[in-house]
């Protein structure tokens, strides 16, 4: 278990937490959310004790193990990478190294003897001799392959030590456990490991991630950060938010009678019970849910962005048509005979472990690159507003604030407009008067938004354009793309962002594409789909 009592943090004039006093218990998995800035990576180091509070204290139940998540990939590239993944049990780890130096003595005395015996029977309580396979089998669990076990950290790309470095924080099943994202680097068949791992996990969770689905999946609680304090919710992300949205009502309707708004509330509470992430606490979460009441439903403080992409004009039923539409990059082919007819109305996700031949098909249908072969053809009713991966250009030397940025893209030149506009996009007052080039990943994104709103048109195409967004704004995107009544290509690592966006799945797989008129979660489950990906990934197969 960890406790706070009265923590407290300052830099400055500015209280980043305030007498936080909070409790996390065994077998719960807690997500900590909050707007960017608000101190959610930092609260995480204040609890492991890479950072101590100005006031106030951390308590870990005695006797018990901590696992922390690393970031500073470059820490053990000395070491193999199954010996990375052990050295997360410092004390295993460290009576391993005792019994190779003294079984490597040439002058193994009687007391060395007795020295061997004590650690060997530590060693087998600490089950040891499991050791090895247990770190390995987590290393595949996680996608790295038996054959990089015993390569140099170094060797591994960087998505490869994340997951090394995830496995090592799992590893011997530490009592409590800080994930700060988690999941980021992962592919769906590792996430989906990390999922079922941390359901069955009995030990203490705390994990930071924009990942909603996968909040939804494991957290019995949520923390959420608002104004230096910490307030704790019984339920997943979608319970959290829903419920604070439901608080914003109750506080507009004020006026209509209580009966009612209970019957909402429980009628609400009802919906979310029957949805357990935990088996093991499926039970006591679903009754703590029916206790709540109404006085215990609070609003939150969050702030989010509004976003509402309105066609100008719409679309005829011709949209595009790709025909045999082939690329190659440094020898490699991406792109091969490429065949695609876009319907109006479809809202495609374009998915597969492999980024670069989806981010170039956009590219080129924008018009930023040419094909090697074949052709694409727009409606000629259609037009289109680009969200590319890297939106640099748009804002690198840039030496303009953001009220002059905007007005590059707007019909409407007017001031008033351009900052009323920036203001729902959450850039008020002097922060509309920011210089374009010393945005945040965030704001530039944000800003992104803001220029295909004010497009107008009726077919948006998205590359990745959840990166670098907090919760907040994930979705009001999520929700201003599920109301857009018009035609939408897009790539995404965000399970929910799919699933509740696209009626239509293409994935571009090495050796041709699979194209199917169905939701995320279908695709995923289909025995057919399976069975063919399998067939279509020699490699991977």
């Amino acid at each position: 278990m960890i406790s706070t009592s009265g923590v407290t943090l300052r830099y400055g004039k500015r209280a980043l937490f305030e007498d936080v006093n909070i409790k996390f218990t065994p077998g719960n998995c807690y997500g900590l959310i909050g707007a960017n800035g608000a101190g959610k990576s930092t609260f995480l180091k204040i609890l492991s004790g890479e950072i101590e509070a100005n006031v106030g204290e951390v308590h870990i139940t005695p006797g018990e193990r901590l696992a922390v998540l690393k970031q500073n990939h470059f820490e053990y590239d000395e070491f193999q990478v199954l010996e990375t993944v052990i050295m997360g049990h410092t004390r295993l780890y460290e009576i391993m190294k005792e019994k190779d130096a003294l079984y490597a003595k040439s002058d193994f005395t009687e007391a060395d003897g007795l020295r061997a015996g004590e650690l060997e029977g530590e060693f087998a309580e600490l089950n040891g001799w499991d050791a090895e396979p247990d770190a390995a089998a987590m290393l595949i669990g996680l996608g790295i392959t038996r054959e990089m076990h015993d390569k140099k950290m170094a060797e591994l790309s960087g998505n490869e030590k994340v997951r090394v470095l995830l496995a090592q924080a799992l590893f011997g099943r530490p009592n409590n456990l800080l994930l700060d994202e988690p999941t980021n680097h992962l592919d769906l068949e590792s996430i989906g490991w990390l999922e079922n791992f941390l359901m069955d996990y009995e030990g203490t969770v705390i994990v930071v991630s924009h990942d909603r689905h996968f909040l939804n999946k494991v957290c019995t609680h949520i923390a959420d950060i608002d104004f230096g304090k910490i307030q704790m919710y019984v339920g997943n992300y979608d319970f959290w938010y829903e419920s604070s949205q439901l608080a914003q009502a109750l506080q507009r309707d004020a006026n209509k009678k209580k009966e009612e708004k209970m019957k909402e509330l429980q009628a609400f509470i009802q919906r979310f019970s029957a949805n357990a992430s935990k088996s093991k606490q499926a039970t006591s979460r679903k009754k703590q849910l029916e206790k709540i009441t109404l006085d215990d439903i609070r609003p939150s403080n969050r702030k989010y962005p509004f976003l509402n992409f309105k066609p100008e004009r719409e679309a005829g039923k011709q949209l595009l048509t790709i025909s045999g539409l082939s690329k190659s990059v440094d020898g490699e082919k991406l792109l091969d005979d490429l065949n695609i007819v876009v319907n109006k109305g479809d809202k495609i996700a374009f998915v597969g472990p492999h980024s670069q031949p989806k981010s170039l098909l956009f590219d080129i249908l924008m018009g930023e690159k040419e094909a090697d072969a074949g052709e694409y053809t727009w409606g000629v009713t259609t037009s289109q507003a680009y969200f590319p991966k890297d939106n640099s250009k748009y804002f690198d030397g840039v030496d303009m604030n953001l009220v002059e940025w905007l007005r590059q893209y707007s019909k409407d030149q007017d001031e008033t407009f351009l900052r009323g506009f920036l203001g729902r996009m959450l850039f008020a007052g002097e922060e509309a008067l920011k210089k374009a080039s010393v945005l945040s990943g965030g704001e530039k994104v944000r800003c992104m938004l803001a220029k295909m709103m004010l497009n107008g048109a009726n077919v948006l195409v998205f590359d990745e354009p959840t990166n670098h967004l907090d919760l907040e704004s994930i979705t009001a995107l999520n929700n201003g793309l599920i109301d857009f009544d018009g035609t939408i290509l897009f790539t995404s690592h965000d399970h929910q962002f799919i699933q509740t966006i696209a009626n239509r799945i293409i994935e571009i797989t090495p050796t041709g594409i699979i194209d199917r008129t169905m939701s995320y979660d279908e695709y995923l489950e289909n025995p057919e789909i399976k069975e063919l990906r399998a067939r279509m990934y020699p490699v991977e197969a």
